[in-house]
C-alpha cells in the first residue's frame, strides 16, 4: 500500500507565497487522491504490489492494460507531489550554489537566464501539467501527471506543478504569479544533493 508522505514543514510555513489553505488542500485532499487511487489499481492488478513507485512508472509498457492508466496518472502524481513537497522549504529562494550554480550559469549565461526560461515554459503549459529541470539541466513540460521518468530520463532535479489546484485559491487565473512567488520557496539545498554532474 502507497501512503500520503508527511511533509517536512507546517502547512502554513510557506507564508506568503503559498498559502496554508493551499497546501492543505493540495498535500491532505489532492495528493492523498492520487495515492488511494493507486492503491485501488494496484489492488486490481496481483504481482505489482511489490513493486516500487518508480520501477512502475518507468515500466508502463509492461504492466497491464487493465491498470496501465490508472498507475500513469493516480501513480505520477503520487511520485511528482512527493518529490514537490521535497522541492520546497521555508528556508527556499535564493540561488543554488557549488557545481549546480555553476553548471547552470554555464547553461543558460546567468541564473536569472535560467528562471526566465523556466518560467517561461512554466506560463506555456497549455491546461495542467508541470514544467522540469532534468539532470542534464535541460528544461521541459509534461501533460497531466506525467514525468520525465516515464520516457527513460533520470529522474529530475526539480519540477514545478501547474495544476490549476496548485495556486487556484492563492491566485486565481494569474498563474504568472504563482510562478513568480515559487521561487522564492524552492529548496535548492535539496536540488544541489541530487544533482551528480
Amino acid at each position: 500500500m502507497f501512503t500520503l508522505p508527511q511533509l517536512e514543514y507546517d502547512y502554513d510555513a510557506l507564508g506568503k507565497y503559498i498559502s496554508k489553505d493551499i497546501m492543505e488542500l493540495h498535500h491532505a485532499k489532492h495528493h492523498q487522491a492520487y495515492v488511494d487511487k493507486l492503491n485501488v489499481a494496484i489492488d486490481a492488478a496481483p504481482g505489482l504490489q511489490e513493486r516500487p513507485l518508480e520501477t512502475l512508472l518507468t515500466g508502463l509498457d509492461s504492466l497491464p492494460e487493465a491498470v496501465r492508466t490508472a498507475v500513469r496518472n493516480q501513480g505520477g502524481g503520487h511520485y511528482n507531489h512527493t518529490k514537490f513537497w521535497q522541492w520546497m522549504s521555508p528556508d527556499g529562494g535564493g540561488q543554488p550554489g557549488g557545481a549546480l550554480g555553476m553548471a547552470i550559469d554555464a547553461k543558460y549565461d546567468s541564473y536569472q537566464a535560467f528562471v526566465d526560461e523556466f518560467t517561461r515554459q512554466a506560463l506555456g503549459v497549455f491546461g495542467s501539467g508541470w514544467v522540469w529541470l532534468n539532470s542534464d539541466l535541460s528544461i521541459s513540460t509534461t501533460p497531466n501527471q506525467d514525468s520525465p521518468i516515464m520516457t527513460g530520463e533520470n529522474a529530475p532535479l526539480l519540477g514545478l506543478d501547474v495544476w490549476e489546484h496548485a495556486y487556484y485559491l492563492d491566485y486565481k487565473n494569474k498563474r504568472d504569479d504563482y510562478v513568480h512567488a515559487w521561487w522564492n520557496v524552492v529548496n535548492w539545498d535539496r536540488v544541489t544533493q541530487e544533482y551528480h554532474p
